[in-house]
């Protein structure tokens, strides 16, 4: 059975850094694309990064451009997502996905079906 497992969240203060983990397990990570998604209270799910199939393209929406990076260590069975001088505007609970034959670009999220449950991220002074 596919599994995701969000580590890493809590908080933190504004400037600070966090860095987000997603174990992977009950699946050859091979053919799949992962994304990460945030939801703010009261707020929509959102994207906020995807790493297509082929693995060479790493899509971030423009608010986290520059400061979130996405990673992926297939000998890990693991997917990260760094964050760097986060902004209140950033707490959210975040989450990771997984998706078969993930496309480039913004069009990566439309291949997510796996989901996990997801970890809280605050940011405040």
């Amino acid at each position: 059975q596919l599994q995701l497992v969000e580590s890493g969240g809590g908080l933190v203060q504004p400037g600070g850094s966090l860095r987000l983990s997603c174990a992977t397990a009950g699946f050859t990570p091979d053919g799949y694309g992962f994304a990460w998604y945030r939801q703010a209270p009261g707020k929509e799910r959102e994207g906020v990064s995807c790493i297509n199939t082929n693995r060479d393209d790493i899509y971030y929406i423009d608010s986290v451009k520059g400061r979130f990076s996405m990673s992926r260590d297939n000998a890990k069975n693991t997917v990260y997502l760094q964050m760097n001088n986060l902004k209140p505007e950033d707490t959210a609970d975040y989450y990771c996905a997984a998706g078969l034959y993930a496309a480039a670009g913004r069009y990566c999220f439309y291949a997510m079906k796996h989901w996990g449950k997801g970890i809280p991220v605050t940011v405040s002074s």
